[in-house]
């Protein structure tokens, strides 16, 4: 019965911190595509700022699935990620880079011309 409990923690934690890491890695690649420029004509903090933030995201985020994934491929076992710090962490790494994702990014689509009253409707990808 232990064993299927930690496959179960095991298997919703690490597909929660795929789906994290998912989102944080789509925030830095948005943000490193972006021009300068843009992030100073809808005043929304600096690139920098932005690249340091969600850059600093992926990484804890990165850092919260490597540990187990390697620990249960080297010991045979599945060891479940850590319910601790390491989950605060990546838990606040998710919500910065979700707070790009719904805030500044709307507002750079706006300045790239795929704005709210752009008449354009193809695909923001």
């Amino acid at each position: 019965m232990n064993n299927l409990l930690n496959a179960a923690t095991f298997l919703i934690l690490v597909a929660l911190g795929v789906a994290a890491l998912g989102i944080q890695l789509m925030a830095l690649s948005d943000c490193l595509r972006t021009p300068t420029a843009y992030f100073q004509r809808v005043d929304k903090r600096t690139k920098l700022f932005w690249g340091a933030l969600t850059g600093g995201s992926a990484f804890f985020g990165f850092i919260f699935l490597i540990g187990p994934v390697t620990s249960s491929l080297a010991f045979g076992t599945l060891i479940p990620p850590s319910m601790g710090f390491n989950l605060l962490l990546n838990l606040a790494a998710v919500t910065a880079a979700s707070v790009y994702l719904a805030d500044v990014r709307p507002a750079l689509a706006e300045v790239r011309g795929r704005g709210k009253g752009n008449q354009n409707r193809g695909s923001s990808w």
